[in-house]
């Protein structure tokens, strides 16, 4: 109440007639439109109410209502930031509620919409991806685009099984594409885990000391959209080929969740290296179980074009 109670003190403030000066504040109050309106709908209203209340309704004239006095949320100007007053009548008494303000309830959605994209050592820039901010300037992109916005039309109604293997040359706009899909999604309240690999290995390996590396395969596990973006830049030891990346895509594979991968690579040099441990024909099947696990939960699209991050600049 104090910022009302300021906004009074400077009006009167200098008024050497305190009655002339109440006055002159309550012609002002009752000649604005808002107020004239309400005191229109409710003829009940005594004049002797109306001087009784009239701190109520100065309160609510002197407010922004939709944020139009406001320049932006951090500088609102109502007496509760983020939160715009409702005038009614409550046993023939006026009385203030609040509501957020529009801008208010727009930071709340923002912030539920994010809330729904978790990322494990992804850029923030993530949150920014929309479907409208995708090049197609290249016909090597627009195959990818169409399956990318299927998938999010399709999860409207039923979540689709499988995701996309995206893999072209470096810059081309793989992981933009994801991160738009997955706020996207996050306005259907679908959520999406967004995981950059090279940070996943190294996010395992040292969680075997502190023992939380269950816990953090069960969360990937069971997000209901997960993203394993730039698959293949980092050597995958056989212990991480196996017992991490196979168990989480085993599970997905089992329980139809979908995964959209990213990689510089095609799905056979993926292979290739994932048999790379130096032990021969074991790590080859190995390797081919893996890969047999990402083609169930995945369909390969190439995407090629120009370098998308020499495009932005």
């Amino acid at each position: 109440m104090e910022p009302i109670q300021t906004a009074l003190s400077q009006w009167l403030k200098g008024k050497e007639n305190y009655q002339a000066s109440m006055n002159e504040m309550k012609s002002k109050i009752l000649s604005s439109p808002e107020i004239q309106a309400f005191l229109a709908q409710h003829p009940q209203i005594t004049n002797e109410q109306i001087e009784k209340q009239l701190i109520k309704l100065y309160e609510f004239d002197y407010q922004s209502k939709a944020c139009e006095n406001c320049p932006s949320l951090d500088g609102c100007v109502n007496v509760v930031q983020g939160y715009a007053p409702e005038i009614l009548v409550e046993n023939e008494k006026i009385k203030l509620i609040y509501h957020e303000c529009p801008r208010k309830e727009k930071a709340i959605q923002q912030q539920k919409q994010r809330a729904m994209v978790k990322s494990l050592h992804m850029p923030r820039e993530i949150h920014e991806a929309s479907f409208d901010q995708v090049h197609l300037q290249d016909d090597g992109r627009v195959e990818a685009f169409k399956k990318v916005q299927k998938f999010y039309h399709d999860s409207k109604t039923n979540l689709p099984s499988r995701g996309l293997y995206l893999y072209g040359q470096f810059g081309v706009g793989k992981t933009y594409m994801l991160a738009a899909l997955a706020n996207h999604l996050a306005e259907e309240k679908i959520d999406t885990y967004f995981i950059y690999m090279p940070e996943l290995v190294r996010e395992m390996k040292s969680s075997i000391s502190d023992s939380t590396i269950s816990e953090k395969i069960e969360r990937f596990k069971n997000a209901t959209v997960l993203v394993l973006d730039d698959i293949g830049a980092e050597f995958l030891s056989p212990w991480f080929r196996d017992e991490i990346l196979g168990a989480i895509l085993q599970y997905r594979m089992m329980e139809r969740l979908p995964v959209f991968f990213t990689s510089n690579y095609t799905p056979d040099e993926l292979e290739a290296m994932l048999s790379q441990s130096g032990r021969g024909k074991m790590e080859q099947m190995k390797s081919a179980r893996i890969m047999e696990r990402i083609r169930q939960v995945s369909e390969p699209v190439e995407m090629n074009g120009k370098n998308y991050r020499d495009f932005q600049n």
